[in-house]
């Protein structure tokens, strides 16, 4: 049986598997020589629901939780669809001003922006189903978004028809029209920007131990290091060999542009327990959860409401209000009734709203928190919710 399907037939509550998580997080610590373990994971499966993306807002959490370790020496879980590369650079910063050494764990997806902060690692661990991801910047142009590379390229194809032909083709001028120095200036700044990013901690941090050639044995120069920590940012930013923004980009692709990685894989143990914390991790997102940022001792989850929550405003001294939630998984109505003051007897078909904050669906078993939607009932109502 699957590590997954062996938890899905546990019928975990959310705090069972709030629990099992961490006992993951502490056999990968243990398992990884005590190192101080965090945690940054967004779901992927929500994207346009939730802002899954690195933002700034992340900052705040990731400060918070590194606040709760103490060692020299940190792994991060990694699983992200990417987002800001500036906001990927200051976590980077915090990570690198707390600790002498920084690697990164990436059991599935780190994409883009994430990619750019895996690149920081002085170790990099994956499996033969991990993937990164191109980091070409995109660009936001007449309300699209796309390759600032391929913009780039697209430019110069132009360029290098008009010499070779001496005229310029009349279907390129009204794009042309379009587009300002300022515009082509950026998409530039943008390509360097990721570019530098990658060949700089490159050279710093995942080569700081490379001395030698592989092959011959002699010594690794400081112009090599430069060399190589910039053929391979170049290799992943070049849209052309990736084709597609969200193309994965493999163990063994990543090998292959000259870098380094450390297969978790052929760790029996390691690996059984980044799979269980992985597989774990994907059943909290089968909640209303969007990102966990944690340690093996606290954590931060970022939940958005449910479509179909109905706050009715109290109207005067009412001593309760029915909501109506509406589950984002199997699209069962739940009606709550939120007592102020103390417990009212229940309407028929009803449910007090819950003490911690989590409605398990009966439908599907989907964990929903409910904190938010209890927050709004109070600043209506400008009373606190019975919680008892």
């Amino acid at each position: 049986m699957g590590i997954y399907s062996e938890y899905l037939d546990r019928h975990f509550s959310f705090q069972d598997m709030t629990a099992e998580r961490k006992r993951q997080l502490e056999r990968i610590s243990e398992l990884r020589d005590r190192r101080d373990v965090l945690v940054y994971a967004a779901d992927l499966s929500k994207g346009g629901q939730a802002p899954i993306g690195i933002t700034y807002d992340d900052l705040l959490p990731i400060t918070d939780q590194l606040a709760n370790l103490s060692g020299r020496a940190i792994d991060v879980i990694l699983e992200t669809p990417g987002g800001s590369a500036e906001v990927a650079e200051d976590i980077v910063k915090l990570l690198r001003g707390k600790y002498q050494t920084v690697s990164f764990i990436v059991p599935g997806t780190a994409k883009s922006a994430g990619t750019i902060m895996v690149m920081a690692g002085d170790e990099i661990l994956m499996d033969a189903r991990s993937s990164l991801g191109p980091i070409d910047a995109q660009i936001q142009w007449q309300g699209k978004t796309f390759s600032a590379d391929a913009f780039l390229k697209g430019l110069e194809k132009i360029k290098d028809e008009v010499i070779e032909k001496n005229f310029l083709n009349r279907a390129y001028i009204p794009m042309l029209q379009g587009i300002s120095p300022g515009e082509i200036q950026n998409a530039e700044n943008a390509l360097k920007f990721s570019e530098a990013l990658v060949s700089s901690w490159l050279n710093r941090y995942k080569f700081r131990t490379w001395t030698a050639h592989s092959r011959t044995g002699s010594p690794v120069t400081e112009e090599e290091k430069e060399q190589r920590a910039l053929e391979i940012a170049k290799k992943l930013c070049e849209h052309g060999r990736w084709l597609t923004h969200a193309r994965s980009i493999k163990l063994q692709d990543l090998e292959e542009i000259g870098l380094r990685i450390t297969d978790y894989g052929t760790n029996e143990h390691l690996s059984d327990a980044i799979h269980r914390y992985y597989a774990l991790l994907q059943m909290t997102f089968d909640t209303n959860v969007y990102k966990v940022i944690e340690t093996p001792d606290s954590q931060i989850y970022r939940f958005f409401v449910q479509r179909g929550a109905a706050v009715p405003r109290p109207q005067g001294a009412a001593q309760k209000v029915v909501v109506e939630m509406t589950c984002g998984k199997c699209g069962k109505q739940h009606l709550l009734q939120a007592d102020f003051d103390r417990r009212q007897p229940l309407q028929a078909g009803v449910k007090y709203f819950p003490n911690n904050d989590i409605l398990v669906c009966d439908q599907c078993q989907t964990a929903h928190n409910l904190g938010d939607l209890r927050r709004q009932i109070e600043l209506q109502a400008k009373r606190e919710v019975v919680r008892e």
